[in-house]
């Protein structure tokens, strides 16, 4: 398939609700690689901002034993991000299928 993300068949696809409780629970950093103008409308709770036009995976915090999962509007540059992170050395395997769009509709919260 043309659409398919080079490389995605190596990351582990995480659901909203999975991320959400997750993160509740404390097991999950979610890091949010959309730009300043997009998390300036509408942010992920409680998620770390890299974006992915100026992408260094040690500007990451240390995760401090949690998982590091990767998310974005739609779910392609999450998945752009977490190759780059595994490319520079990095063990950050996961990202969120549908980024905010399907968190949004799975019904989670977002700040404005």
């Amino acid at each position: 398939m043309a659409d398919e993300m080079p490389r995605a068949d190596e990351l582990t696809n995480l659901t909203p609700a999975e991320v959400a409780a997750g993160m509740q629970a404390g097991r999950i950093l979610l890091v949010d690689v959309r730009e300043p103008n997009e998390t300036a409308v509408e942010a992920y709770p409680d998620a770390v901002i890299v974006p992915l036009s100026s992408f260094d995976p040690a500007a990451i915090p240390d995760p401090q034993g949690k998982q590091v999962v990767f998310a974005c509007r739609s779910g392609r540059r999450s998945i752009t991000a977490s190759v780059a992170a595994q490319d520079a050395g990095y063990p950050y395997t996961a990202h969120m299928a549908g980024g905010i769009i399907a968190w949004k509709q799975a019904g989670l919260p977002t700040q404005t």
